[in-house]
């Protein structure tokens, strides 16, 4: 039985080889961004494990302690420690590997700490473990980071038929055309956002995303009307989103 003060692996951050950004988080050619991390925060809010989720891999007064333990972990990484969240989830996870709600977490949180790796190998289990396409966009992001295209075009092809939210999928697409952009594929990329792209009137988060993803990759390919035009709307919709005023401004 793994003590909870264990000491887990530290292997260095894995390295982050981008362009330009498609996903709506700041300037092109900048940091890699951080992936919708209100829906990482929403779903960590929710997430609970009940004592009887470890089943029979250890005793239940150790399971109601793991539960509890999960429970701040998920506080933890609401209020962005992500470390601290690794650190109480990593030992918990090698004592009893077949909890999905503890992998989940696991990977979010490694992808929000940048070890990719980490996160293809936690987020993977979680979907053996329970088929769940639910985590698709953060899993094909890591494996975008890694370079791994071929990877994020089969995710991006389960989650597209599965089809589990429309919030779900716009991120599965704009993950997906960065992956194209990464590839120097461009007008592919610009291709896969604007299809069934229209400017909503009532815009919720992962529109603005797309919004921003689709003008970034038109400024790229030169067509910086279209740009120009996508800008103007995010800057009157939400002009507090991102950089829309900076990058509205670069174009004027």
């Amino acid at each position: 039985m793994v003590p909870d003060s264990a000491i887990v692996d530290r292997p260095e951050r894995d390295e982050w080889r981008d362009d330009g950004r498609v996903d709506g988080g700041g300037t092109a050619r900048a940091e890699r961004p951080k992936r919708s991390s209100r829906g990482e925060a929403a779903r960590a809010a929710r997430l609970s494990v009940s004592p009887e989720a470890f089943g029979q891999a250890v005793s239940p007064r150790r399971a109601d302690r793991l539960a509890r333990r999960v429970g701040d972990a998920a506080v933890s990484f609401e209020a962005d420690r992500f470390d601290e969240a690794r650190s109480i989830l990593g030992p918990i996870a090698k004592e009893t590997p077949d909890v999905a709600e503890v992998r989940e977490l696991l990977g979010l949180t490694y992808y929000r700490l940048g070890r990719w790796r980490d996160a293809v190998r936690e987020l993977e289990a979680f979907f053996a473990l329970t088929s769940s396409t639910e985590q698709h966009p953060v899993l094909a992001d890591s494996y975008r980071a890694l370079g791994r295209h071929a990877r994020v075009e089969e995710l991006w092809s389960e989650l597209r038929e599965d089809s589990p939210s429309a919030e779900l999928v716009h991120e599965g697409r704009i993950v997906s055309a960065g992956s194209l952009a990464d590839q120097d594929r461009l007008a592919d990329a610009i291709r896969l956002l604007e299809k069934g792209w229209k400017t909503p009137r009532q815009p919720k988060d992962h529109h603005l995303r797309r919004g921003y993803a689709l003008a970034d990759l038109y400024e790229r390919a030169g067509s910086v009307p279209r740009a120009r035009q996508l800008f103007v709307w995010l800057n009157q919709v939400a002009p507090d989103f991102a950089d829309v005023v900076v990058r509205l401004d670069s174009l004027e």
